[in-house]
């Protein structure tokens, strides 16, 4: 995964769009990896779905509290990707109260398969979800690779640690070093 270039791919949100009247004013917006990565250092974490326990618990709400961590070392956006719709990940969300993670809709899962990290969670119920992972990428580029172990299908535990906000941030001035030093 490393030096490797993420996939280009069209994610389909739903971007709020105030010249929409009514209770719903939101509109479809594609938005391209290249939108997403192009000229940024990125922090993306994937999980496999929102309104999990984990996912819920600690995932997205210690990488939303760490988020002026991250800010203060370079990092110019975070992401968080699930095989969920735009539907889905936006009420995720409204529910987390996230402001400084943007949340990006996987709902066929095209990325999640061309990063290699598609599963099968038929034992949940869940049909195909992305496996939890983490990365750094700058400009469109993976820099720092954070899987977490055991990678399979239908795995009976959910592992995480490996792709946790404090495990990227005790690492990221390794990553920031390497590439001063390249």
């Amino acid at each position: 995964m490393i030096n490797r270039k993420v996939p280009a791919v069209t994610f389909k949100t739903r971007v709020r769009d105030e010249t929409i009247e009514g209770p719903n004013p939101f509109r479809w917006q594609d938005v391209t990896t290249d939108d997403l990565f192009e000229g940024k250092k990125v922090v993306l974490f994937s999980l496999p779905g929102a309104f999990t326990p984990t996912c819920s618990t600690y995932q997205l709400p210690d990488f939303e509290k760490l988020a002026e961590d991250f800010r203060s070392k370079g990092v110019d956006e975070i992401y968080c990707i699930s095989v969920n719709d735009a539907f889905v990940m936006n009420a995720w969300a409204k529910t987390q109260n996230i402001s400084n993670i943007k949340v990006i809709p996987d709902g066929s899962a095209e990325f999640t398969r061309k990063m290699g990290m598609l599963v099968s969670k038929d034992n949940l119920g869940f049909g195909l979800r992305s496996w939890r992972y983490a990365a750094y990428v700058d400009d469109g580029v993976v820099k720092g690779w954070f899987e977490e172990p055991g990678f399979s299908d239908n795995c009976e535990t959910d592992p995480y640690g490996e792709s946790s906000p404090q495990t990227l941030l005790a690492k990221l001035d390794d990553l920031l070093e390497a590439k001063q030093a390249a």
